[in-house]
């Protein structure tokens, strides 16, 4: 103890006052991205855009794809530039953002506006990853970059708890407190950052030449055949893994009935369950999907001790099946505390297997490659967000679409009903089918979940994780030739 206690006393100052931007940034970006769905596909009379599932997963897809593959560039522009520059930059374009996907209302725009965000976020995702890696050694990068990853879930635990609490009095206050979180860092990168040395030769290479050095990186890094399998293979972990943005919160909003899990609470902590509860006794979607990252912050170096004795691809393959358990009960259910168990086992699964895959990619390295694999490791997230807007789209819509199978079923009774309209929201559709056919809203949730079976969904999701484990074992089998 007494080690990791002088350990961390050596960190420089810088090396701190990365970690808390980071720790805002993520605050800012997840208080955001927890809601980001809902907030796409939610009815206009709650405030929501009322766009189709489709829609919500070109819009997410597109724009977190590009946010893990722009830092393929936009760190080599950082290195030339400037990390104070780029990071002053970014906060900017993170504050008018956030107002603009606030602000706009079509697809056209809010799909611009969180591109322009993704791009803001690309440049500042290098900046604090090389900041830690320059103040670290050797000896001590392995508790500096714990210390990262702690910030992480800290700041994704604290956003999306608070959007949770406050999206449903008012969506604008979601992203009014984004722009005042990130906003903060303004403090932090004029009055305590300190920028690190540059190389002399970084202010006169010409930006072309940044990109097409970038480029051939890539290539050079992508021409070893065992190695862009292995990141194929990891595609398919990153696109079952993003369903937590991306298709639970919409699940839960629709299917869920978190009144339980609010009773319970409310019998132990009656204020916290006030707090954080909506004023119809229930908890919010975008609050239950923040304990993943609260489950992290508890556990992670609990389950580190456990994977550590472990091959790092052994340690994926039952990372990620404990994975796609716990992605099966997330939308298997529709009682609350199968549910958070569902995001316990999920972020059990994410801890066991996240960590390894970034080990195992420096371990295959080769020594003076490193740089070049790690930044060509976020590959597969990049696609995988891409895959991720696919299966919750329209995909994710004819399984467990609330309103796509209220429709089959009005068709079915030949009833008439008005179309979804600026006029006639989803809302107001919902409620004239429950009109009609004699039910309440908890009535006909519960008639749709037993005869349309939207849970079904579980199956394909844990089957995208369950892929990637027998892939990875074939992989280490047959490929690698493992005898272990």
């Amino acid at each position: 103890m007494s080690g990791i206690i002088k350990t961390i006393k050596s960190f420089p100052k810088v090396f701190w006052v990365s970690n808390t931007m980071e720790l805002f940034e993520r605050w800012a970006w997840y208080g955001f991205y927890m809601a980001f769905a809902l907030y796409l596909v939610g009815s206009k009379d709650t405030g929501a855009l009322g766009f189709s599932s489709a829609e919500k997963g070109t819009i997410m897809g597109t724009g977190s794809m590009l946010l893990y593959l722009l830092p393929l560039f936009t760190g080599a522009i950082a290195d030339r530039v400037g990390y104070k520059k780029i990071l002053i930059l970014s906060y900017a374009m993170y504050v008018s953002g956030y107002w603009m996907v606030a602000t706009f209302n079509s697809f056209t725009m809010v799909f611009a506006a969180y591109i322009y965000l993704a791009v803001a976020g690309a440049l500042f995702k290098p900046i604090i990853s090389a900041m830690i890696s320059k103040t670290s050694t050797a000896e001590t990068a392995s508790i500096g970059f714990g210390i990262f990853y702690m910030m992480i879930n800290i700041g994704g635990f604290i956003g999306p708890f608070i959007a949770g609490a406050i999206y449903q009095k008012s969506w604008d206050w979601v992203f009014y407190i984004s722009m005042i979180t990130i906003s903060i860092n303004y403090i932090f990168v004029f009055f305590f950052f300190k920028e690190p040395g540059r190389e002399d030769n970084k202010d006169s290479e010409p930006l072309g030449q940044v990109f097409l050095q970038s480029l051939r990186n890539i290539v050079i890094t992508l021409s070893n055949f065992k190695y862009v399998l292995f990141l194929l293979i990891m595609v398919a972990f990153w696109t079952a893994f993003n369903q937590l943005y991306y298709a639970f919160p919409v699940f839960v909003d629709d299917w869920v009935d978190t009144s339980n899990l609010y009773n319970a609470l409310h019998a132990v902590w009656p204020w916290l369950a006030e707090s954080i509860g909506t004023p119809e006794g229930t908890i919010t979607a975008v609050t239950i999907g923040s304990f993943d990252a609260f489950f992290i912050i508890i556990f992670q170096i609990w389950i580190s001790g456990i994977v550590m004795r472990y091959k790092p691809l052994n340690a994926m393959m039952s990372g990620i099946f404990v994975l796609a358990i716990g992605v099966g009960m997330m939308f298997a259910f529709q009682n609350s505390f199968f549910v958070i168990l569902g995001v316990l086992i999920f972020s059990i699964g994410e801890m066991a297997s996240s960590p390894k895959f970034t080990e195992y990619v420096g371990s295959i390295a080769p020594a003076d490659k490193k740089a070049l694999y790690m930044g060509t490791s976020f590959l597969p997230i990049a696609v995988g967000h891409q895959l991720a807007g696919v299966v919750s789209g329209d995909i994710y819509d004819k399984a467990a679409g609330k309103l796509y199978l209220l429709k089959q079923e009005v068709a079915k009774r030949g009833l008439e009903i008005p179309e979804v309209s600026d006029t006639f929201t989803k809302n107001d559709y919902w409620n004239k089918a429950a009109e009609m056919m004699g039910m309440n809203n908890s009535e006909l949730t519960n008639f749709i979940w037993v005869n349309y079976n939207p849970s079904k969904i579980w199956m394909l999701y844990a089957g995208i994780a369950v892929s990637a484990v027998v892939a990875l074992f074939i992989y280490d089998k047959f490929i690698l030739k493992s005898k272990a």
